[in-house]
């Protein structure tokens, strides 16, 4: 795709300029996730009553969608990642031979932002800025086409919905019958 190539194009072009802007795009394409799975501990230490069902239902949810949802893509269908064909060097080294698409990054943690959206609002839109700048750290480090993370960024956002709509309504028959 034309615009998947100029968007990535644009992205990467950064790379390579600047070693403090490489190091912070390889921080947050590799590092960063750990600090939002932190935050999870986090929550849980602040308040596990308050907030236990809210990170294991995001929790499951990300593992799903990342784990089965995003490997039968992987199955299905193949797509090399941009330096796989040199088409750019990327600044993390990582196996050429794994699939791009979806991204499972994208997916993982979008599914998770979207699951802590549902339970706390301003948490959750301080987890889909950090998913934001994880998935676009990707593109910036030549791991994924920017259709990689939009496929998967929906893929998430899309399960999260649904399942953080099925948590509710199971925990809500749960409490009716009490």
């Amino acid at each position: 795709m034309v615009i998947d190539s100029y968007i990535f194009e644009f992205i990467n072009s950064f790379a390579g300029k600047w070693q403090f802007l490489d190091l912070l795009g390889i921080f947050f394409a590799k590092y960063f996730e750990y600090f939002l799975l932190f935050a999870l501990v986090i929550f849980l230490v602040k308040d596990f009553k308050k907030y236990w069902k809210m990170v294991t239902g995001a929790v499951l949810v990300a593992f799903f969608v990342r784990f089965v949802l995003v490997e039968i893509f992987y199955w299905l269908h193949f797509r090399a990642r941009p330096f796989a064909n040199g088409y750019i060097k990327s600044l993390i080294d990582y196996d050429p031979e794994k699939t791009a698409f979806p991204s499972g990054h994208a997916s993982f943690y979008f599914a998770l932002s979207t699951i802590i959206y549902g339970y706390n609002k301003k948490a959750g839109i301080l987890f889909f800025i950090g998913s934001f700048l994880i998935v676009l750290a990707r593109v910036f480090v030549g791991l994924h086409w920017p259709s990689d993370i939009l496929a998967g960024a929906i893929l998430g956002i899309i399960m999260g919905i649904i399942l953080n709509k099925l948590f509710k309504k199971i925990l809500l028959k749960k409490h009716l019958d009490q």
